[in-house]
């Protein structure tokens, strides 16, 4: 099983855990978030990404997930990343997370394919007459 960790601005990765959780109906194992604050030294955090990513190869990888690529949680999980065993993304959001949870039995670069896929296709327009029945069951 592949290890996912979220590096994102402040309670984001907890709280796409937390959704993930709802939506699967259990709290996934091997999945960790990295909180980074306006307060927070990137080098002093650093330690704690390692740390996490230690605990979460099981020995297929790991895949780091980060919110927007160029800011300080990307820039920490870049030094995070070892080609072939620890893998990131950016633009992480919760369809990303919930393919990437039920695809991290296969192969790292697959999982990966599947999670930026599930982030594009989560991603659509939602006009007014397409959401009829929507409307009705509330």
């Amino acid at each position: 099983m592949i290890g996912i960790l979220i590096v994102a601005h402040g309670t984001l990765g907890e709280s796409l855990i937390h959704c993930a959780s709802h939506v699967m109906g259990k709290r996934p194992l091997y999945l960790r978030q990295l909180g980074v604050t306006v307060h927070d030294d990137p080098e002093e955090i650093l330690p704690q990404g390692r740390d996490l990513i230690r605990f979460l190869d099981q020995g297929s990888g790991v895949l780091v997930m980060t919110d927007i690529f160029g800011a300080t949680p990307s820039n920490i999980a870049c030094k995070l990343l070892d080609s072939g065993r620890v893998e990131g993304v950016s633009g992480v959001n919760l369809p990303m997370l919930i393919r990437a949870l039920t695809y991290r039995e296969q192969p790292l670069p697959t999982l990966i394919s599947k999670a930026i896929a599930g982030g594009q296709e989560g991603i659509i327009s939602m006009p007014a007459n397409h959401c009829d029945e929507a409307k009705q069951d509330i």
